[in-house]
């Protein structure tokens, strides 16, 4: 099975998961920058691509609960728009990550981790999430 890579772009903070090639989703990290330094992220994600050598991302995309595109849609788009300038090799899949904090905030809880280290964590865990739900609607070869 290919690997994937999966983030959850925030303002400040990257969170990243990735699959092995059995499929199975590891969270990488939550990457924080200073506010809007998109740059920076990408930098960083084109790194963690080039040693990992994966050429797969899923990208979770903000969408309103009705499902239609905001404003966050744009700048996750922009940022994706960057990226294949520096890499346009890059598969890119664009997933649903509605109600992917809220889970990421019961998993977190379901295994006692501190209020204080939930907020470290967020945008990795909403990553792992994103990229579960992904493989889980692609495992039979179908792709967007």
């Amino acid at each position: 099975m290919e690997k994937y890579i999966a983030i959850d772009l925030g303002t400040t903070s990257l969170g990243i998961a990735i699959s092995d090639s059995l499929g199975i989703v590891h969270g990488k990290e939550n990457f924080l920058f200073e506010h809007g330094n998109f740059k920076k992220a990408k930098e960083h994600l084109l790194n963690i691509l080039e040693i990992e050598n994966i050429k797969n991302l899923v990208v979770g995309y903000p969408l309103m609960i009705s499902g239609k595109e905001e404003t966050r849609c744009i700048s996750t788009k922009r940022f994706i728009d960057e990226l294949l300038k520096e890499k346009p090799d890059l598969n890119i899949f664009y997933q649903d990550e509605r109600f992917s904090t809220i889970e990421a905030k019961e998993r977190m809880n379901d295994i006692n981790l501190k209020k204080s280290k939930q907020d470290k964590l967020i945008d990795m865990f909403s990553a792992i999430i994103i990229l579960e739900r992904f493989l889980g609607e692609h495992k039979n070869g179908n792709s967007k």
